[in-house]
């Protein structure tokens, strides 16, 4: 069971978790008309009063853009007020993750986006290591992920999560930790809920945003921080039997960070991944507000 953080943001005031709940006849539980951000937040190490949360404004502004795709105006600076006070309220004592979600909240049965209210809820929960930290095992699946003339893929649309459902559920019960999704062209995409690297000729790579892949907040973090260790990166099309022979194969979100992969399908990959651990330290050493040149990075929130 997951340890839930005591207080919600619901329905325009901050309530106990246990009593923010919608009807059965909500709109968005039929049609997956919702949105929804992920962001990180520790106590911080050098001070027991404070919680740092990792991009805080970068995601505030893309969970706003992912409004607007569902025709709802919700500016990026109520999203972050709301999630302050929703961190001093709760006063994480332990590492958490934050869960805001932009919905169609009417109840009805018509599939639309015009003329029905929406609303937004805030909720979190203790969270550690999403992924086996020390690697794990993937398998490429079976389902497409869908293309953006379908299906708005800039955003987080809730709806589109059904693919990934399915192919975790696909990767799990065929024996395998997480699934690696391919595009309508045959071109590596992403994973269930993350997105994916490898590194060639000691070149970290990774699809483009031209691949239908998500624009990961963290993928962007590591992009910077490679540049900046002078790591020659490319975002470019993948092709499956690149990652096969990659030196080094991660996956990266909010949730599961930079999480090695050491297995595909039935192709074993080296445990030696300099370019990964590099960047994993990094990336680590920044969220505990350790890096000086990335404290614009860390917003610090007084408890």
């Amino acid at each position: 069971m997951h340890n839930f953080l005591e207080i919600a943001y619901f329905q325009n005031q901050f309530v106990p978790f246990k009593e923010a709940n919608i009807s059965i006849a909500t709109h968005a539980l039929h049609y997956g008309t919702g949105a929804f951000g992920g962001m990180r937040g520790i106590p911080n190490p050098d001070n027991p009063e404070q919680i740092l949360l990792f991009r805080l404004d970068r995601h505030c502004k893309r969970l706003s853009e992912s409004a607007k795709l569902l025709n709802y105006d919700l500016p990026a600076d109520k999203i972050q007020h709301v999630i302050i006070n929703f961190v001093q309220k709760n006063k994480p004592e332990k590492p958490f993750y934050i869960r805001p979600f932009v919905y169609t909240s009417d109840l009805g049965i018509a599939p639309r986006l015009h003329k029905i209210k929406k609303d937004f809820f805030i909720y979190g929960l203790e969270l550690g290591d999403y992924l086996p930290p020390e690697g794990i095992s993937c398998r490429i699946s079976s389902w497409y992920r869908q293309e953006d003339r379908s299906l708005p893929l800039r955003g987080k649309i809730s709806g589109a999560y059904i693919t990934s459902s399915l192919a975790k559920t696909e990767a799990v019960e065929s024996g395998f930790d997480e699934a690696i999704l391919m595009n309508s062209q045959g071109k590596i995409c992403e994973a269930s809920g993350m997105n994916i690297f490898m590194v060639r000729n000691g070149k970290l790579i990774t699809p483009g945003f031209n691949q239908d892949i998500l624009e990961g907040i963290t993928r962007d973090s590591i992009l910077t921080i490679a540049k900046d260790l002078d790591i020659e990166t490319e975002e470019r099309a993948i092709d499956k039997t690149e990652l096969l022979i990659a030196e080094e194969v991660f996956l990266s979100g909010t949730a599961a960070k930079v999480t090695p992969v050491k297995q595909i399908e039935s192709y074993h990959l080296t445990t030696d991944r300099p370019i990964t651990e590099k960047i994993k330290h990094k990336l680590t050493a920044i969220t505990e507000n350790k890096e000086p040149k990335y404290q614009n990075w860390v917003y610090k929130v007084d408890c």
